[in-house]
């Protein structure tokens, strides 16, 4: 049962920082099991029900859900070998990744956050979602007012086209989403101190209920594309 992240988490995560080498982690492995993996899978097995209600196609395997300590340095010019945090990605089961739209929890030093996306830029899915809005404005600005995103302090972020031109059916409510390249919603307000109880279960799972009417949308969206690929 997931009972919060202990203090241990977030030391190992601060130590692994300032000895970030495969020596000093094979050594410490015992320890990010018990203190970094156990907790993080146990968070995990308490949210597959509300996952699974949201998407009974979701992966819910912790081990396919979480991310892995050692980071893929090949194209990158940072070489250190390990981050210092972790993030969990609810997505559909054997979907690539950089192609899936799903939900994350992201815990760390100093950050704690959650909330529902895109993996990367997607073009088709993002110009698809344009021409829906422009079709059924009304539609789809009832169902974004129906998320009540204010309420639960949900924000929307992301890389937005500066130069794009808006049809005149698109509402000002609409405007950020269809200015958007790929699509961010994340809870703006969690307290670091939640982290450490099961308080940040519910908070958690309350904010992911509120997203899956966007989420449903944009799986939906995504659904249709691939399916005109075919």
């Amino acid at each position: 049962m997931f009972q919060g992240f202990p203090e241990e988490t977030e030391q190992f995560f601060l130590d692994i920082r300032f000895h970030n080498s495969a020596e000093f982690f094979h050594q410490e492995i015992a320890r990010y099991r018990k203190d970094v993996q156990a907790p993080f899978y146990a968070l995990i097995e308490e949210l597959v029900p509300t996952m699974l209600d949201i998407d009974p196609q979701m992966e819910t395997r912790p081990y396919k859900i979480l991310s892995r300590l050692r980071r893929d340095t090949r194209f990158s010019r940072d070489k250190t070998p390990y981050r210092d945090h972790l993030w969990t990605w609810f997505h559909r089961a054997a979907e690539p990744r950089d192609q899936s739209v799903g939900y994350w929890f992201e815990f760390g030093p100093g950050n704690l956050s959650w909330g529902l996306g895109t993996w990367g830029d997607n073009r088709p899915l993002m110009d698809r979602m344009r021409r829906e809005f422009a079709a059924k404005p009304r539609e789809y600005t009832e169902l974004l007012r129906g998320c009540h995103f204010k309420e639960h302090h949900l924000v929307l972020f992301g890389d937005f086209f500066r130069r794009i031109t808006i049809p005149e059916s698109i509402p000002p409510e609409l405007e950020p989403w269809y200015r958007l390249k790929r699509v961010g919603i994340s809870q703006e307000s969690a307290d670091l101190r939640e982290a450490a109880s099961r308080d940040v279960l519910e908070h958690i799972r309350s904010d992911y209920m509120a997203m899956a009417p966007v989420y449903r949308m944009l799986r939906g969206l995504k659904d249709e594309e691939e399916a005109e690929q075919k």
